[in-house]
């Protein structure tokens, strides 16, 4: 007989028991025939304990308990028998406290409580509670809502799962109310049981269930293991999450007690928190404060305009700032502070918060000049910063002299202690190339003068900043048709959701089927006129846009066609004709010919200029098949569903897409994952079923890294990285092969050919095509300037209909100079890129359309001109 290692039963009917190795449920009660007791599990019973089913059933797994012994516990509601045995459980997780962490701080966590609130017991409800076995949680069942309410108030569950397939027992909406209405649910994951919807219906909303205060939903599955699943997510997501944010509360009474003032605020500098001993120092009430933009409060004149603008600077870097300030009290007085203040980095090394923490000097000014040397420090990483700023300020003189940044008696000491830990710090690191160069610099700061240290400090400086290729701009006064079209391009927004919501139509996309697709033509019946065209695809002087004239809007099936049957893109594939046209029909279905640009005809007209390279001899020599097969397919594909709109819109609006990919080349993500799920749903269009899995993957890998280069953010570093791993090595070896007799062929094809540098021509060939406009003859150039600057135009109207910051202000179609735009956009953007395009690739007749078209706009800048043509003759 085997009995529970841990039994009581109680007044309010709380029953502790056993899992059963002899029975399918973990509560099974049956009946014994005197009619003097109930079993339960091999549990005897009193019957004035249980002549019914508990309201509450409680389980604590074995693993609590491991020795051998017997108990017997007496409570009013009877007397319970048990013994234990000692035998090795089914499962391997131990009931044991976890350890997590919330920044620094090691939390420990208890196992985690589960609720099952059931009416009656069934396969679902046992599922769950030998998933919790499994899993190693407290387990407790619930029959009424009543009881649910009392026992979670009693335990503070983790997760509670409420059965809402059958109402006739209770409403689980109404049971959920109810524990959320209580305080300690604020931080419970609650898990609805949903029956399956059956594959005729539309399967119901979640936003009832969201409303009523469910966490999540869970469609009815009585297997253990999925159970089990979906109780793991829940600890490693949710779980752990509402853990943490409980923690959080230490955090806050710390800062509440911290005798130092202490200002959070945004990456916007609003201030979001302030403790009270800010308040106590500077007077206000934190409901004066919270919400406030800095910029609003009253600022003390005895502040240079160099020290806030050093302050600004260093922390906008992401850089900690320490020194000496002034600040005005509410009561209008001036009070002098020591302050440190230390941006807070979030996800992919954004500024999220500042945090502020200030002291009266006056009081502490002895503790200030006599640091620790830990706080002297800054920490080894940060205080290299503080020092470059040091030597920086120092010599533009224009620091408070009290300054923390601004010691410098014992400098050469400190410094060399600094340099010397430095290295060993990165030697400690797993080496990156630019961790290697890093240590250099250390090594070398060692033994140089300061002159030369500070200059290196500037080096480090410049080398740990995250944007390395991205110029700084100059200051929009100067010229702001390149910042307001650089920024627009290059940013992912400000950051400030609204309330407005700027979706994609899905409509379209998820419902459309082959047969609302045109029928395919091949390539033997393409009309005579539209064949006529086509022959003309491999000039540079195509003209895409008779083409998108003569086949009504639909000019990518027709020139995909030609073009992949030119490359011999069905015998790579190994698929048909008939799949390759209808895959191209469905891409172009999922264009939006509402837009004036991005449109099936640019992606058909950037198709036809990665062709046109790919035949360039040191291109096609460069690269083999698959790439070739890659770059067309990514040039195809590569601004599938674009809405018009920019990335910073999306971001800005608080877009569904902006929000599924982290406001992180979020258009460019959407492009690339949409193109395979368009391809791979149906098999009449699925170009990749026929190929080895291994080669699809590297086919996959090839398109998704192209379509991601054409995102405008990384501009610099893709052009900057081509130039000095490509353009400059070929150019050296050319040159030595050239002076001396018998040239090596080898040494370029070499470097070509590696693996990385092909990743970078690749990058390079789609970039170029993808923006190509500026070089293509005079009228191609001003029909696609006037169709981009109509899509911009657009987009500032609708940022300004629906309160959006406007991204892009120049663009506003009352006042935008299309000619200044254009001449921006070639200095800044394409004219260094196609440079070193032509270097590698030989496009003498590009370059000259580009001088051609630049001269073009500029002479209509001269004379002051803001259309797309000059102005007729009178």
């Amino acid at each position: 007989m085997g009995c529970a290692p841990s039994i009581h039963v109680s007044q309010s009917g709380v029953i502790y028991c056993r899992d059963s190795d002899e029975s399918n449920s973990p509560h099974q009660t049956t009946t014994i025939s005197q009619g003097t007791a109930t079993t339960l599990h091999g549990l005897f019973i009193k019957t004035d304990a249980a002549d019914t089913i508990p309201s509450v059933i409680a389980y604590q797994s074995r693993h609590t308990r491991t020795n051998s012994h017997r108990e017997r516990k007496e409570n009013s509601g009877g007397h319970v028998c048990t013994e234990a045995e000692t035998q090795t459980s089914r499962s391997s997780v131990k009931v044991s406290a976890a350890e997590e962490r919330l920044g620094p701080m090691r939390l420990t966590q208890e196992p985690i409580q589960v609720l099952l609130v059931f009416a009656k017991e069934d396969s679902q409800s046992d599922a769950f509670w030998w998933a919790c076995e499994r899993a190693g949680f407290r387990c407790n069942i619930a029959r009424t809502p009543e009881s649910a309410v009392e026992c979670f108030l009693d335990k503070h569950h983790e997760i509670i799962i409420i059965d809402g397939r059958h109402s006739r027992y209770f409403e689980a909406d109404a049971v959920c109310r109810m524990i959320r209405a209580t305080k300690p649910s604020e931080q419970a994951v609650i898990l609805a049981v949903m029956p399956q919807t059956p594959s005729d219906q539309e399967e119901p909303s979640v936003l009832p269930l969201l409303s009523a205060g469910f966490s999540r939903r869970y469609l009815e599955n009585s297997s253990v293991s999925v159970c089990y699943n979906e109780l793991i997510q829940l600890e490693h997501g949710e779980v752990r999450a509402q853990f943490k944010l409980r923690a959080c509360n230490s955090l806050f009474t710390a800062l509440e007690q911290c005798q130092e003032a202490v200002e959070i605020s945004s990456e916007d500098h609003v201030i979001q928190y302030v403790n009270p001993a800010f308040e106590k120092m500077m007077g206000y009430h934190r409901a004066e404060l919270i919400g406030k933009e800095l910029t609003e409060l009253p600022k003390s004149e005895k502040n240079s305009a160099d020290l806030l603008d050093t302050i600004n600077t260093c922390i906008k870097k992401g850089k900690e700032w320490q020194g000496i300030v002034f600040s005005r009290r509410k009561s209008g007085d001036s009070i002098q502070q020591y302050v440190r203040i230390t941006p807070v980095i979030g996800q992919g090394g954004k500024i999220r918060h500042f945090v502020s923490i200030k002291r009266p000097y006056s009081d502490n000014h002895k503790q200030v000049h006599k640091l620790s040397k830990e706080e002297k420090s800054c920490g080894e990483h940060s205080q290299s910063e503080c020092n470059s700023l040091r030597h920086k300020d120092r010599r533009k003189e224009s620091v408070d002299v009290r300054s923390i940044s601004s010691h410098s008696s014992d400098a050469p000491s400190l410094q060399n202690r600094r340099y010397s830990s430095m290295a060993r710090i990165h030697s400690m690191t797993i080496e990156a190339p630019i961790t290697k160069v890093i240590n250099i610099i250390n090594a070398a700061q060692e033994s140089s003068p300061v002159t030369v240290a500070e200059a290196l400090d500037r080096v480090l400086e410049i080398l740990r900043t995250t944007e390395l290729y991205s110029p700084q701009l100059a200051s929009k006064e100067d010229d702001p048709h390149t910042n307001d079209l650089v920024g627009g391009l290059m940013s992912d927004g400000l950051r400030r959701l609204s309330g407005n919501e700027y979706v994609l139509s899905k409509s379209a996309l998820h419902n459309m089927s082959q047969s609302q697709l045109a029928v395919p033509v091949p390539l033997n019946d393409i009309p005579s006129s539209i064949a006529e065209l086509l022959n003309e695809e491999e000039r540079w002087e195509f003209n895409i846009l008779e083409l998108e004239a003569a086949t009504h809007k639909r000019p990518l099936s027709y020139l995909g066609l030609k073009i992949f049957s030119a490359f011999g893109m069905c015998e790579f594939l190994n698929c048909t004709e008939a799949t390759l046209r209808s895959w191209l029909q469905v891409i172009e279905a999922n264009y939006h010919a509402s837009n004036s640009y991005h449109n099936s005809t640019h992606a058909a007209d950037v198709l036809h200029a990665t062709a046109y390279f790919l035949r360039k001899d040191r291109v096609k020599g460069s690269l083999d098949q698959l790439d070739e097969v890659a770059a067309l397919l990514a040039a195809t594909v590569h601004d599938v569903d674009h809405p018009g709109r920019t990335n910073s819109f999306l971001c800005n609006a608080g877009s569904e897409l902006a929000i599924l990919y982290n406001d992180t080349a979020v258009l460019e993500s959407h492009h690339a994952a949409l193109a395979f799920q368009l391809t791979v749903r149906d098999s009449k269009c699925n170009i990749f079923k026929n190929m080895e899995r291994t080669q699809f993957r590297t086919l996959r890998q090839a398109i998704i890294d192209m379509v991601l280069a054409t995102e405008m953010t990384r501009h610099f570093e893709h052009v900057n990285k081509f130039v000095n791993s490509i353009n400059k090595p070929m150019s050296a070896i050319e040159e030595t092969s050239s002076n001396s007799e018998g040239s090596d062929c080898e040494g370029p094809a070499s470097i070509r050919n590696s693996p990385e540098n092909r990743l970078l021509i690749k990058r390079m060939l789609i970039k170029c095509a993808d923006v190509a406009n500026p070089c293509r003859p005079l009228e191609l150039c001003i029909e696609w300037a006037g169709r981009i600057s109509e899509e911009y135009f657009a987009q500032t109207d609708e940022e300004k209909r629906q309160g959006l910051p406007v991204v892009m202000p120049v663009f506003d179609r009352n006042t935008c100079s299309i000619p200044k735009s254009q001449i921006s956009f070639i200095d800044y953007f394409i004219m260094d890129m196609f440079d070193a395009w032509d270097a590698f690739a030989s496009l003498p007749g590009l370059m000259e359309h580009l001088a051609e078209n630049y001269k073009y706009w500029k002479n209509l800048d001269e004379m002051k001109c803001k259309s797309l043509r000059p102005p007729p003759l009178p």
